[in-house]
C-alpha cells in the first residue's frame, strides 16, 4: 500500500501556495478592478476605445480556442486569461490604433508568448507588455500617434502626450497634475486615468489579489528617482502619474506567472522597474520605459526567487 501511494504521489516544483481561489474567479477580478480604467477610456477618447478593446478581447479568446483546437490541447478559454490579455493589450495602444495590428498584437500575445511555451503558468514574461513592444517595434509611427482626448475641443486630431512633451522640453504645454490624475491627455487608452487605475489596483490589494509590495515599490522608487533627478515634486509626481506606470505597477508587473513569489522578490522586482523605467526616461531616445522594464525585470525572476528563498533559509525572514 505504501509503494503504491508514492508512486501515485507527485509533487511540483516549488513554490507551493494553496489558495481557494481559481484561475477563473482571479482573472475576473483582475478584469472588474479594470473596469474604471476601462470606463474612463471611453469617456476620455469615445467610442473607438470600446470597439478596439472588444476586438482585442474578442480575438485573443478566439485565438486560444483555435490554438488549442488545433493541438488537441484542452480548452482554457473559460479560464478568461486570454481575455485578459486582450483587454491590457487594447489599453496598451493608442485608441485610434489600426484594428488589424492590434489584432496581429493579440496573435503574438496568445500564441508565441503564452501558448507555444506551454500555456499559462509557463510564460517567462508577461503576453501583453511584450505584446506592446513587439507592436512598439513592427508599427512605431502608430504606436507613437496619440489621438487627443474628447475633452480637449481641439481642432487637431492627434497630439503629444505629457512624456513626448517632457521629452521635447515642452513643458509649459504639459496638463497640471489634476488633468493628468483624472486622464484628460493623450495616451494609451487603458493607462491616462491614474485615479482610476488606482481605484482598481487598491481593490486588487483589499481582496488579495495582489501583494501592494510590486507596486508600491515601483511607484516609490519613481517617484524618488524623479524627485533626485528635477529637485522637484511636483515634476516627481508627473513622472507617477505619467505613462504607464499605474497601469504597469497594479496589473502587469504583478503578475504571478511572471513576477517574484516572495516579499523580498518582490521589492527587488519593483525597485528594478522603477530604476529602468526612469532611467530610459531621463536618459534614453524613448520618452517612456514602463514597458521594457517590465520585460527586463520578468527576465530577472527567476534570480530573484533564487535569492529570495537563499535569503529566507538563512534565516533572513527573523
Amino acid at each position: 500500500m505504501a509503494n503504491k501511494f508514492h508512486d501515485n504521489l507527485i509533487v511540483s516544483s516549488s513554490p507551493h501556495i494553496v489558495t481557494e481561489s481559481d484561475t477563473t474567479r482571479l482573472m475576473g477580478t483582475v478584469i472588474l478592478a479594470l473596469v474604471p480604467a476601462w470606463v474612463a477610456s471611453i469617456y476620455v477618447f469615445g467610442a473607438r476605445a470600446l470597439l478596439l478593446s472588444i476586438v482585442c478581447v474578442a480575438a485573443s479568446v478566439l485565438f486560444e480556442y483555435i490554438y488549442n483546437a488545433i493541438t488537441h490541447k484542452k480548452q482554457t478559454v473559460r479560464d478568461l486569461s486570454a481575455a485578459l490579455t486582450g483587454l491590457l493589450i487594447a489599453f496598451n495602444v493608442p485608441s485610434n490604433f489600426p484594428i488589424w495590428q492590434a489584432v496581429l498584437g493579440c496573435l503574438f500575445a496568445i500564441v508565441v508568448v503564452k501558448q507555444l511555451f506551454g500555456g499559462i503558468g509557463r510564460n517567462f514574461s508577461n503576453p501583453a507588455i511584450t505584446a506592446r513592444i513587439f507592436l512598439f517595434i513592427s508599427f512605431s509611427a502608430n504606436m507613437s500617434t496619440w489621438p487627443v482626448t474628447r475633452l480637449d475641443g481641439a481642432d487637431a486630431v492627434t497630439g503629444a502626450t505629457p512624456l513626448a512633451l517632457y521629452a521635447e522640453g515642452s513643458r509649459d504645454q504639459i496638463p497640471d497634475l489634476l488633468r493628468m490624475f483624472l486622464g484628460f491627455h493623450g495616451g494609451s487608452a487603458g493607462e491616462v486615468c491614474a485615479l482610476a487605475l488606482l481605484i482598481g489596483g487598491i481593490y486588487l490589494i483589499v481582496r488579495k489579489v495582489i501583494s501592494p509590495i510590486i507596486p508600491c515599490a515601483f511607484i516609490g522608487t519613481v517617484f524618488v528617482f524623479g524627485f533626485i533627478a528635477t529637485g522637484s515634486l511636483h515634476w516627481a509626481l508627473f513622472h507617477v502619474l505619467a505613462g504607464g506606470v499605474m497601469l504597469g505597477a497594479f496589473f502587469m508587473a504583478t503578475d504571478y506567472v511572471t513576477s517574484p513569489k516572495l516579499p523580498l522578490g518582490q521589492l527587488l522586482f519593483g525597485i528594478g522597474c522603477g530604476i529602468i523605467t526612469m532611467s530610459i526616461r531621463l536618459f534614453g531616445s524613448y520618452p517612456e520605459g514602463v514597458s521594457f522594464s517590465i520585460l527586463l525585470m520578468n527576465l530577472c525572476t527567476p534570480l530573484l526567487n533564487n535569492l529570495s528563498y537563499k535569503f529566507y533559509l538563512k534565516g533572513g525572514a527573523k
